[in-house]
């Protein structure tokens, strides 16, 4: 498959790597020549410098030839301009990176593919979904749901406490033969290798475990983790940028209580306005004593989403040393992305990892309509539509020739989502939710295509 990326930034070059991998036939597009030369020493890429709205700069990177254009710049005028350009100049399909999220908000009524834009993408909107999806499964580290939660995806750090620990992955599930869970990812502590569990994989203390389960499995999960289930009811929002904005606006809406801090004056009283539910302090959010003053200690969460990764990793820490349960910070640099739990905090989010993530699933072949990279592991989630003619239709799972390196997690069927033993049979309809390792994945789409 040919793509053409407009912006060699950190979105751009986190997906130019990705689909490198997939050996896919990959053009990057920039203004800037060290971010290309960077791009191009470290990929195997073809890059062109110049702007991804000149005409004769898509030309050379035979536009009409591209199966998919994705503009990610960090201008949004410039996103959606390239994609209006390349779709009348022949790309099969274009998708935007946006920070309006009014344009997602309307994009029916808009209809922003008549202008020949496919998708929109707002890695804004991604992160403040994400700390709210965070926020809801608070113990767990990592989150993802599929389909409105028939699945969810569930990562957390086994304590000493925990009843399976010690317990190979077959016995635990003997013990436990209702669990609406399974274990799809092992990260053993002190390590930085993925396991894809089998039955004789041995849960240890201190392993970050990824589970998917169905509708209630994250109850039976808490219980056997060791964990105790704490309701988040009070947040604090450090920051009023458009993701702190988003975050309020949409947990105000679901009935949390949320203190906003910003030091812009101007900003405060603007989003004290826009919303009005929210109590928003102005000031500096790095003062203790203002936030002493404003009882952090009796907050449930900490978000930090200023515009500094290292003001929102020592806030974190500073909410963590008062007694704050759950902490979450806004990082760009993704070198911090794999430090969250070496350095105390809860969850790292950053809004381009999720952006890449997000639009790296229109390139999966086999219908796949879903997927996520694992926090700090070396796996991907995927989820897959079961088409009538694919290898797996009608065949019972411990049939399937699966590779070692994958495991089916979890069927959603009419809209209900189970976890399928290896008696489960596939069939034609069937949303599958695969978790792989990247070697795996080309053989695993070919039991979908």
């Amino acid at each position: 498959m040919k793509i053409i990326i407009a912006g060699a930034g950190e979105v751009g070059f986190h997906l130019a790597k990705l689909l490198s991998y997939e050996s896919q036939e990959i053009t990057l597009i920039d203004t800037k020549k060290d971010s290309l030369a960077y791009a191009g020493e470290h990929l195997d890429i073809r890059t062109i410098k110049g702007d991804a709205t000149s005409i004769s700069i898509l030309r050379e990177g035979r536009i009409d030839t591209a199966a998919l254009f994705i503009a990610v710049t960090s201008s949004e005028t410039t996103n959606i301009t390239a994609c209006v350009l390349a779709k009348q100049l022949g790309a099969k399909r274009t998708i935007a990176r946006i920070s309006n999220t009014e344009f997602i908000d309307n994009k029916e009524t808009v209809g922003f593919s008549k202008f020949g834009i496919d998708e929109l993408i707002s890695p804004e909107s991604l992160a403040a979904s994400e700390i709210e999806l965070l926020l809801n499964q608070y113990g767990f580290n990592d989150t993802y749901e599929f389909e409105e939660g028939a699945l969810t995806m569930l990562g957390l750090r086994l304590s000493r406490t925990a009843t399976f620990v010690d317990k190979t992955v077959k016995e635990a599930a003997e013990i436990y033969p209702e669990l609406n869970f399974i274990p799809i990812a092992i990260q053993r502590l002190g390590t930085q290798y993925t396991i894809i569990p089998r039955g004789d994989t041995i849960f240890k203390e201190g392993d970050k475990v990824v589970f998917i389960t169905s509708k209630n499995g994250d109850e039976e999960l808490f219980k056997l983790s060791g964990k105790v289930k704490v309701l988040i009811k009070n947040v604090m929002i450090l920051g009023g940028s458009q993701i702190g904005f988003q975050t309020a606006k949409d947990l105000c809406s679901s009935k949390f209580n949320v203190k906003l801090v910003e030091s812009r004056r101007g900003k405060a009283e603007d989003l004290a306005e826009e919303i009005p539910n929210a109590l928003i302090i102005c000031g500096d959010g790095r003062n203790v004593d203002i936030l002493d003053e404003e009882n952090i200690s009796d907050m449930d969460a900490f978000i930090a989403v200023t515009g500094n990764s290292e003001t929102n990793i020592m806030s974190c820490l500073l909410a963590k040393s008062k007694g704050v349960k759950k902490t979450i910070a806004l990082v760009e640099n993704m070198d911090y992305y794999q430090l969250s739990q070496s350095i105390g905090i809860d969850t790292l989010i950053n809004k381009k990892l999720l952006a890449a993530n997000n639009i790296f699933r229109y390139i999966r072949k086999g219908e796949v309509v879903a997927m996520t990279k694992l926090t700090n592991m070396n796996a991907e989630l995927l989820e897959f539509v079961v088409k009538p003619k694919s290898k797996i239709t009608n065949k019972v799972i411990k049939d399937v020739k699966f590779p070692k390196s994958a495991i089916i997690g979890g069927v959603i069927r009419e809209g209900q989502g189970s976890i399928p033993l290896g008696s489960f049979k596939i069939e034609a309809g069937d949303r599958v939710v695969v978790c792989c390792l990247p070697r795996s994945i080309s053989e695993v789409e070919r039991f979908f295509s």
